[in-house]
């Protein structure tokens, strides 16, 4: 089987097209905003991570003590002394250190058994219904992007640090801003004070006005965004590897908002973990990259009252199924946990834990409807009517004090 990436999974499903929207916006705009127009402290922003690829839930939130799981996973299977115990029979992968504290201080929910109304075992289409929100038929939309639909069509509400726009971020008449991770690093020394120099006067005729405005526009977005925007990300971005690529990202959405800039909604994301063979180490290394990235990030929003109105939601379009592969990997699965994060969260479990025993034809049963966490967060954290967005008849789950 062809394993998923952002890469492969943001080009296949079209976006490149859907970010014509955006086009012709960039951190200079952003900074401009952020500099006239700042989000008022307290206002509440909603971070996405996605994780292509189909993260292993039992993997992650683990039944260790459960005798159908170790006989399931001989060899895949987490003992009950290794995991981070959570209550419930279940503890957390032993990688994510920094996120058991957080569910310690009560700032993290885990959403158990979350899937869709018949699950898909493609990653293109699982995680085109996790981002348009629409599992009964194909749509052009995503969920966030109809949200900007219907909240003042504006794409600096919501901004993707990927290298494509998602179909998360596009709307019927508005999508997202997607903005890249590099260019907003100066020249230092002699060079930098002569680059600054350069772009000091917007008055000359012709050429030179017009570089001399870009030059400026450059310093006043370094000036406020700072030069975290400039990530590097490590290499592999094609096998959905890279090494501190996910900490980069929260790194700039963190600076940005400290800043106020006018964002509600920020997407970041992580690939690789599409594991049909040698799962345990492989996982471990991203569910430990993830918690990293992700309890840093939270340990810094806590600091600050802009950062404590930030919730964050990470999900992947499914889980694996309950039984070993051949190849000490799992296949593709159904439900699987969503995490929601943050100072507003109130931490622990949401719905019922999926049994081991009653299967679907080798999959878990799913006990939460994705779109019930989605609009949990449009009504708790965007403070907006899901009808417009999700349709009737979605419940509200008890993610928020």
């Amino acid at each position: 089987m062809n394993s998923l990436t952002r890469r492969r999974f943001l080009l296949a499903s079209g976006a490149a097209g859907v970010a014509a929207a955006g086009i012709g916006l960039g951190w200079s705009d952003l900074a401009d905003r952020t500099r006239t127009d700042p989000l008022p402290a307290g206002t509440g922003v909603l971070v996405v991570v996605t994780l292509y690829g189909g993260n292993d839930g039992l993997n992650t939130v683990v039944p260790a003590g459960d005798p159908a799981y170790q006989a399931a996973r001989p060899d895949l299977a987490y003992a009950e002394h290794e995991v981070l115990g959570l209550g419930d029979g279940l503890g957390l992968n032993p990688g994510m250190t920094g996120l058991k504290k957080l569910w310690d201080a009560g700032h993290v929910a885990i959403v158990r058994g979350v899937s869709y109304p018949r699950p898909d075992h493609s990653h293109f289409r699982s995680m085109d219904i996790w981002q348009t929100a629409s599992p009964d038929h194909p749509t052009t939309s995503g969920w966030i992007g109809r949200w900007l639909d219907t909240h003042g069509r504006d794409p600096l509400l919501a901004v993707s640090l990927e290298p494509v726009l998602p179909p998360l971020l596009a709307g019927a008449s508005t999508a997202g801003a997607a903005l890249p991770l590099s260019g907003l690093t100066l020249p230092g020394g002699p060079l930098g004070t002569a680059f600054a120099a350069f772009g000091g006067s917007a008055d000359e005729p012709g050429p030179q006005a017009v570089a001399a405005r870009a030059v400026a526009d450059l310093h006043r977005t370094v000036t406020t965004l700072g030069p975290t925007v400039d990530a590097k990300p490590g290499t592999g971005a094609d096998s959905g590897t890279d090494k501190g690529a996910l900490a980069a990202q929260l790194d700039v959405v963190a600076r940005c908002v400290e800043q106020g800039a006018p964002c509600r909604v920020y997407s970041v994301s992580l690939g690789g973990f599409d594991t049909h063979a040698d799962e345990r180490g492989t996982q471990q290394r991203l569910l430990t990259e993830v918690d990293q990235a992700v309890s840093g990030f939270l340990d810094r929003m806590a600091g600050t009252d802009r950062g404590r109105a930030v919730t964050l939601l990470a999900y992947s379009e499914f889980g694996r199924r309950v039984a070993a592969n051949a190849n000490q990997g799992t296949d593709h699965g159904t439900a699987g946990p969503v995490f929601v994060a943050g100072a507003p969260v109130r931490g622990g479990f949401v719905g019922q834990q999926p049994g081991l025993t009653d299967l679907d034809a080798g999959d878990l049963k799913p006990d939460t409807d994705f779109r019930d966490v989605y609009a949990t967060l449009l009504t708790g954290v965007l403070g907006a009517d899901p009808e417009p967005v999700l349709g009737p008849g979605r419940a509200t789950l008890p993610l928020f004090t």
